[in-house]
């Protein structure tokens, strides 16, 4: 693949409602797309970055930059044999994983629409139908809670989890418990508790919980070692796994039982797919999580999922469960029994809606070759 232009558009595109963490509340979404063009074939990618350094140091600013300045110009007239090459290629950039994973994934679509296959046959997916959880913010109140989870569970999603934070932890899964005592409930801190909330991150024990995701410092292995050894619970790690070295170490340590792998922040495909593989080895289930993507991202997403080891529910939904209008068709939707389809076309298996996608549209510039 010779890689002859290559396109960032900022994209600004609203919530349906608004989505809260333990660090912050957001309204809308901002991210950086990436289109590439090599051998006359356009591929389709997604810089899953925000307008703050909340979840990851990487902005919409710091990508748009790195990319511009060096990972573009890297690339740019050069030609790969195969996408998974592009990583050790932008390799002398150190870090910024989401800038990275915008410019892989579109080599990842190019590739698979050259071969006439799907993404997720590029990958090596063995699924047709990927099953779907719903990740749910903060609320204002715990009857709001309440009510958006009834009417996730009514529209068939297959687990809950729900964001946590110290003062909004043990009362809210109490009262999910008790309202469902059987469903795959899972709750997700974002680093928000210390080692001294030990106690409290182990009273969750007795809620049946599926895992605790990420409860401790967005950087640490250690600590969550011993918080580990403490809980029955198993603990999933997410911020704390940017490279499959960290999430070895993590193994080794007894970090973890659990491994959440989104592309975005590990630096692409071919990065999140060593860390399945490596699971894959051990015994380790994972699942793949979710930024807040577009369509675009999202049918990366759905592609990796598809591998055999995304055993577990991830929280890749429905276009609807955040968008009014998604900037893809079809736009990804739920089935009935809580699944949702792989797309078998080539590539992505979707199309661009290039109309609303200008009107989302907040900056755009374009690089060529020689």
């Amino acid at each position: 693949m010779r890689i002859e232009q290559v396109e960032l558009r900022y994209v600004r595109l609203p919530l349906k409602r608004h989505f809260e963490t333990s660090f912050r509340r957001t309204q809308e979404r901002h991210t950086v797309l990436v289109t590439v063009w090599a051998d006359g074939v356009e591929g389709w990618g997604e810089s899953p970055v925000e307008d703050g350094p909340w979840f990851s140091y990487e902005t919409v600013e710091t990508a748009w930059h790195v990319l511009r300045e060096f990972l573009v110009p890297l690339l740019l007239g050069q030609t790969v044999e195969r996408a998974a090459d592009a990583w050790d290629l932008m390799a002398r950039v150190r870090g910024h994983p989401m800038a990275k994973t915008g410019l892989e994934e579109t080599l990842w679509d190019v590739e698979a629409r050259q071969k006439g296959v799907s993404l997720a046959q590029l990958l090596g997916g063995v699924r047709e139908r990927i099953v779907c959880g719903v990740s749910v913010g903060i609320q204002d109140t715990l009857a709001d809670l309440v009510s958006q989870v009834e009417g996730y569970l009514a529209q068939g999603y297959r687990r809950v989890k729900v964001k946590i934070k110290p003062g909004w932890d043990l009362d809210v899964v109490q009262e999910l418990r008790q309202r469902w005592p059987n469903i795959p409930l899972m709750v997700d801190a974002n680093s928000a508790y210390t080692p001294a909330d030990a106690d409290r991150l182990v009273a969750l024990d007795g809620w049946d919980l599926l895992m605790i995701e990420q409860p401790l410092a967005h950087d640490d292995l250690y600590e969550h070692s011993l918080l580990q050894r403490r809980l029955r619970t198993p603990i999933c790690l997410d911020e704390s796994i940017p490279s499959p070295n960290h999430a070895r170490a993590a193994l080794e340590l007894g970090s973890c039982r659990i491994i959440n792998i989104k592309p975005g922040r590990v630096g692409g495909l071919a990065q999140a797919r060593r860390i399945h593989d490596l699971c894959q080895n051990r015994g380790v289930p994972v699942w793949c999580g979710g930024l807040l993507e577009t369509g675009i991202g999202r049918a990366h997403n759905v592609a990796i999922s598809a591998l055999p080891n995304y055993t577990l529910p991830g929280d890749v939904s429905a276009s609807d469960r955040y968008y009014e209008r998604d900037i893809v068709l079809p736009p990804f939707r739920l089935n009935p029994d809580g699944t949702m389809d792989v797309p078998r076309g080539p590539g992505i298996g979707v199309e661009i809606d290039r109309p609303f996608l200008e009107t989302v549209t907040v900056r755009r510039e374009t690089f060529r070759g020689l």
